[in-house]
C-alpha cells in the first residue's frame, strides 16, 4: 500500500514531470550502506549497488537475513539509509521520499489489507488515502478486481478469502494509483503452484504495459522466469549480478547430481567429484553434486571412480543448470524453498538442519531492536 502523496499535484500531473526523459534506469543504487544496532551491531546492508532498467523485472536473491528486506524498505522510503544513495525515477529516495512515494506501489511480504472489509472496499480505501477523485476510485477498483479475476469475491469480507486471493488483491491495493515502479517483496510466498502461476501472468501482463518491477523471492523458478537481471545479495553485499542465462552458463556445460544412502557416503562422493574438474563438488544431506564441461566423460569416471571406492549410488543423473545451482554455488546453500521442498521427503536428519537453522536465524535477529534482517 502507498502512502499519500505529500502535494496538492494530481498523480497525473507529477507522472509528466517526475524524472529526465532520456534516464533509461528506473532504479539506482550505489553504496548503500545500514546497521542494526540492539545488543549487537548488525550490517543489513554492507556497500550494496545496481540498477534496474525501465520497463523489466529485476530480481534480488539471497538467503534469509541477506539484506534484501532491508533493501526494498530503504527504496520505498520505509527506513533510512546510514550512507549511500538510492534514486526511483530519478529521485533521491531520502531527499525527495513524499515525491517517491508517490510514484511506486509496494506489495510486502504480508497482506496489507483489512479483513473484515471486502475486497472492493480495500481497494476504495486505498485510493482514498492516495486521495485520488471518488468516481476514479469507484473506477478502479472495478477495473482490479476484474483484471485479478476477484469480480464475484468483490463484495464478500476480505475473510472468507482463500491466501492466493488475499496475495492478488494485494498486489491489487498495490497498482490502485498506476505506480512506475512496482515493489514486490516475496509476492507468492505461501501460495500454491495454480495461484503461482496466476501471479506470475499479473506481473508478465504488468511488465509488458511498460511497468518496472523490482522482486524479492525464495522460489528460483519464479525468477528465472520472470527476471531479465538477477542479483543474489548475501551477508548485505552483492555477490553476482547477470542475466539468468549467464549465470547458470558460468556455472558450467552439465550439472552432475549423485543421490547416496548416507550422509557418509555422500561426504566421500563429493571427495570423489572434486577430481572431475575445475569446480568444486557441493555435499547437501545425501546429496552430492558437481558442474562438469563434459557431462557424459565426466559421468563415466565418476561411476568407475564410485565402484573402486565402493562406494553404490542411488541415483544418478545429468542435467542442465539451474538457477537453484547457481545460488548454492554463491551461497554455499540452497534456497529457503528448496530446502522446505527437501523436508518434506520426510527425512528427519533434514528437518533437524532445517530446525536448527531457522533456531540459529532468530538467534541472530533477536538482538536487533528493528528486526530488519531480512
Amino acid at each position: 500500500m502507498r502512502t499519500p502523496p505529500a502535494t496538492g499535484q494530481p498523480i497525473a500531473i507529477l507522472a509528466a514531470t517526475r524524472r529526465d526523459s532520456n534516464m533509461t534506469n528506473a532504479i539506482e543504487v550505489h553504496d548503500l550502506r545500514k546497521t542494526f544496532k540492539g545488543k549487537r551491531e548488525v550490517r543489513a546492508l554492507d556497500g550494496v549497488s545496481f540498477a534496474v532498467q525501465e520497463g523489466t523485472v529485476f530480481g534480488l536473491l539471497g538467503p534469509n537475513g541477506s539484506g534484501k528486506t532491508t533493501a526494498v524498505r530503504v527504496l520505498t522510503t520505509i527506513l533510512r539509509a546510514d550512507s549511500g544513495t538510492a534514486t526511483v525515477l530519478g529521485y533521491d529516495v531520502q531527499k525527495k521520499a513524499a515525491l517517491v512515494r508517490t510514484l511506486i506501489g509496494l506489495a510486502g511480504q504480508y497482506a496489507a489489507v483489512d479483513e473484515n472489509l471486502t475486497g472492493r472496499e480495500n481497494l476504495q480505501m486505498v485510493g482514498n488515502l492516495n486521495h485520488l477523485p471518488r468516481d476514479v476510485v469507484a473506477k478502479r477498483a472495478v477495473e482490479l478486481l476484474t483484471q485479478f479475476n476477484l469480480s464475484d469475491a468483490g463484495d464478500r469480507p476480505l475473510k472468507t478469502y482463500s491466501g492466493g486471493m488475499r496475495r492478488r488483491l494485494d498486489l491489487a491495493a498495490a497498482l490502485v494509483a498506476h505506480p512506475t515502479v512496482l515493489f514486490l517483496d516475496e509476492p507468492t510466498t505461501g501460495l500454491d503452484p495454480q495461484s503461482r502461476n496466476d501471479l506470475w501472468e499479473v506481473i508478465e501482463r504488468l511488465v509488458g504495459g511498460g511497468t518496472t518491477v523490482l522482486l524479492t523471492t525464495q522460489y528460483l523458478e519464479e525468477a528465472d522466469r520472470l527476471a531479465s537481471t538477477l542479483a543474489v545479495i548475501d551477508h548485505g553485499r552483492v555477490i553476482a549480478e547477470g542475466t539468468p542465462e549467464s549465470m547458470k552458463a558460468d556455472l558450467g556445460a552439465t550439472v552432475l547430481e549423485v543421490g547416496l544412502a548416507s550422509i557418509d557416503d555422500a561426504a566421500r562422493t563429493g571427495t570423489v567429484l572434486d577430481t572431475l574438474g575445475p569446480h568444486a563438488a557441493l555435499v547437501n544431506g545425501t546429496l552430492a553434486e558437481v558442474t562438469v564441461d563434459n557431462g557424459p566423460q565426466a559421468a563415466m569416471i565418476a561411476l568407475r571412480a564410485l565402484d573402486a571406492e565402493g562406494i553404490a549410488p542411488q541415483t544418478f543423473n545429468l542435467r542442465e543448470p539451474s538457477l537453484d545451482d547457481v545460488f548454492l554455488s554463491l551461497t554455499g546453500h540452497r534456497s529457503e524453498a528448496e530446502d522446505a521442498a527437501v523436508d518434506d521427503t520426510g527425512d528427519p536428519d533434514s528437518r533437524r538442519r532445517r530446525r536448527k537453522r531457522r533456531t540459529e536465524q532468530l538467534e541472530q535477529a533477536l538482538p536487533v531492536a528493528t528486526g530488519e534482517l531480512a
